[in-house]
């Protein structure tokens, strides 16, 4: 996530590690809610598998884990990007050996959950990237895993955060994942209120979720075009394209050829498309 600049055009921050250790550093935390947000403690709460893997990607203070540990779950992975403020949550933790605690990169990260938790992760992400969210998500999951939290359920007009919609949610999870819940939260914090839709969704291991970089294309108009060919590939279930054109994410039945893929888009000789290195 090195010097990732946002593609908001209001927004001119380079979201790396340097501007989030920066916000710790200032303690400049705005989107803190100094506690475990409601919905997710309510659903921790009806978790019966105390021994579950959990992980909860770009962490901040990670009130959800200490409430994970408070209730006796005893396999908890957090990750932040930020150092100042891992830092922090190793002298909170004190070496508790049900927690680990982790400095890096979600998107370079290795292993396998049953759960991970989503609160104010996915909205701190530059709009561009949520694909890459969506595959990392999917490798990361256990068979049956599942991805559970809060979206906000509106849009601003710079970021971070960056928000969406109920629909422009279902189009971006796809078929890589299958919504088990994704409805308008009734148990947000008061700021929040009206604001957040709550989701669980569960991986869907019977297609294959594969991202592509994608070359050629300057307009909405053709971005379009593309996506429904695309679509009308044997073997494709969905298929969705980031903000600034230069990512498709395609699930599918099976494997599909790049050759077809290729073969799909040669109508305009400007268009390459290949396998994204994961």
């Amino acid at each position: 996530m090195e010097n990732m600049q946002c593609c908001v055009t209001s927004c001119d921050k380079s979201l790396d590690k340097n501007y989030w250790d920066l916000q710790y550093q200032l303690q400049a935390t705005g989107w803190d809610l100094g506690r475990v947000s409601p919905p997710i403690q309510l659903y921790i709460n009806q978790i019966t598998n105390k021994n579950a893997k959990i992980l909860i990607p770009g962490c901040g203070n990670a009130y959800e884990a200490a409430y994970l540990l408070e209730q006796g779950f005893t396999n908890i992975t957090v990750i932040d990007i930020a150092p100042t403020l891992v830092q922090n949550l190793k002298d909170k933790f004190q070496n508790n050996p049900n927690i680990t605690i982790i400095l890096g990169d979600f998107f370079e990260h290795q292993g396998q959950y049953d759960f991970i938790i989503e609160q104010t992760f996915f909205c701190a992400l530059p709009p561009m990237m949520r694909l890459q969210y969506i595959v990392k998500n999917h490798q990361l999951l256990s068979q049956n895993g599942k991805l559970v939290g809060l979206l906000f359920n509106k849009h601003f007009e710079s970021g971070p955060p960056f928000g969406g919609t109920l629909a422009e949610y279902e189009s971006i999870f796809g078929h890589a994942f299958a919504f088990n819940v994704l409805e308008n939260c009734t148990h947000s914090v008061a700021p929040r209120a009206g604001n957040e839709l709550f989701f669980e969704c569960q991986k869907n291991e019977q297609h294959v979720v594969q991202l592509y970089d994608f070359e050629g294309i300057t307009c909405v108009g053709c971005q379009n075009t593309v996506i429904e060919k695309i679509k009308n590939l044997p073997l494709v279930l969905s298929a969705s394209m980031n903000v600034n054109f230069t990512k498709i994410l395609i699930s599918s039945s099976a494997p599909i050829l790049d050759s077809d893929l290729q073969q799909c888009v040669a109508y305009e000789s400007k268009y390459t498309i290949k396998k994204a290195i994961s």
